[in-house]
């Protein structure tokens, strides 16, 4: 294929992951959106004309380039095939690009209803299995498995009650729930901390008119948050999204800036996740939902950024406090904590000191939470410069503001293997907030 000699390639931001093939090393680019399955593989030695792959060089610049950073000679050819490759993978950010994903997105918006994706994957796509599952967890959940006391296991006084479902649910001792902090990794590795949290707002879940889930962005949007007037399907049905409310949002934010990222909806898990466990208590009763993707606070670890000033957090907090005003609603921050180890990227194994440390770091991060403290809770991350790589910052941030004068009960706390030789680890919470003024 013969390409224009100005084109000036820019690459998308990508998956990457690195391999070996035949003892050779090879970078993994992959479409973070799932719009093409393809894989490409580069061998590492390429890696710096990746990098300049920024949509500001042509290819004879691209190709001058790299040598003079790398010293190698690149033919043409090997460039033009890179480039085409990356070009039909979706991989470089251009009309052809810009074409498919607006298509990907009018084929998303009419559909009926968000599917299930991980629905057969990471849980049974049959109804009858999935409930099975649930009740499972819900049963075998009187104590929460945890490498140390205290927050890992339930609250010494935590009574139990009878849900509707007839199984025990903890009863956190509050007279009202108006928030949870849920896990979102997978229900095997977490599914004592999911049935202590979500068996413990059974009942407040009865009388929920609209649940309001920040769910984190693994993609981590251009915005701090993305909307999506589309429905959330679960194996039993579908939950309706709340349009009128989330036009309310998306005004308060400006609706270019809440609707740009929407395609993120389509394969983040960590909405789905808490849909399942809250359409099981839902029952066939009627609950509208209203789904916020959360990205990253990155843009506030340095120098005196601080959330609380922020436009689009203020925006987002002034909108949902009217809303919160007017139906009984539950607010769901469906979160993970720390992510350490070499899977992660960091250098050595996690072991038992730093496990500790990581203990001793999370405990400090939940009292904030249990005290709706939202500014106390987002310093301590600071702080540590989000060394740990919390994963769920913005949705309990957004959570603890909305809940201002809540007090909160841990309810379990799980350190979770994140590779095969247990030298990573993923931790996970559930805390119930409620009981404010």
């Amino acid at each position: 294929m013969a390409w224009p000699i100005d084109m000036q390639p820019r690459l998308r931001d990508l998956q990457t992951t690195l391999t070996r093939h035949e003892g050779n090393a090879y970078i993994v680019l992959r479409d973070p959106l799932g719009m093409s399955e393809e894989m490409i593989l580069v061998p590492q030695a390429l890696a710096p004309l990746l990098g300049l792959c920024d949509g500001s060089r042509d290819l004879a610049t691209l190709r001058t380039a790299f040598e003079l950073r790398t010293g190698i000679s690149l033919r043409s050819t090997v460039l033009e095939q890179l480039i085409h490759r990356l070009d039909e993978a979706l991989l470089l950010d251009n009309e052809r690009f810009a074409q498919a994903h607006d298509a990907a997105l009018s084929e998303f918006r009419a559909a009926p209803a968000r599917p299930p994706v991980l629905a057969g994957r990471s849980y049974p796509a049959d109804p009858g299995e999935l409930k099975d599952m649930i009740k499972g967890y819900l049963s075998s959940s009187q104590r929460v498995e945890s490498r140390r006391g205290g927050l890992g296991t339930p609250d010494p006084g935590l009574r139990t009650r009878e849900g509707d479902s007839g199984l025990q649910t903890p009863d956190p001792g509050l007279r009202t729930i108006d928030g949870l902090i849920t896990p979102h990794i997978d229900f095997q590795r977490g599914s004592a901390v999911y049935a202590h949290v979500w068996g413990s707002a059974a009942r407040t879940i009865q009388d929920t008119e609209l649940a309001i889930i920040f769910g984190t962005d693994h993609l981590d949007g251009r915005n701090l948050f993305t909307l999506t007037k589309q429905h959330y399907s679960t194996p039993w049905g579908t939950l309706p999204t709340a349009g009128d409310m989330v036009d309310r949002v998306a005004d308060a934010l400006g609706r270019d800036i809440a609707f740009e990222d929407e395609l993120h909806h389509r394969n983040e898990h960590s909405i789905e996740l808490a849909a399942v466990w809250l359409h099981y208590f839902l029952g066939a009763r009627g609950c509208e939902l209203l789904p916020i993707l959360c990205s990253s606070f990155t843009q506030f670890m340095l120098g005196d950024n601080d959330p609380l000033n922020d436009e689009q957090i203020a925006a987002m907090i002034d909108s949902l406090r009217a809303i919160t005003r007017s139906r009984r609603t539950l607010l769901i921050a469906a979160v993970d904590l720390a992510h350490m180890g070499p899977a992660f990227g960091d250098r050595y194994p996690i072991d038992a000191i730093e496990r500790a440390r990581a203990t001793a770091a999370d405990e400090r991060l939940i009292q904030a939470m249990c005290a709706a403290d939202a500014d106390g809770f987002f310093a301590q991350i600071k702080r540590e410069r989000n060394r740990r790589r919390i994963c769920g910052m913005a949705p309990i941030y957004l959570t603890l503001r909305l809940l201002d004068g809540a007090r909160g009960k841990a309810l379990g706390y799980m350190q979770c293997p994140a590779d095969a030789t247990g030298a990573s680890l993923v931790s996970i919470c559930g805390v119930v907030l409620g009981d404010r003024g």
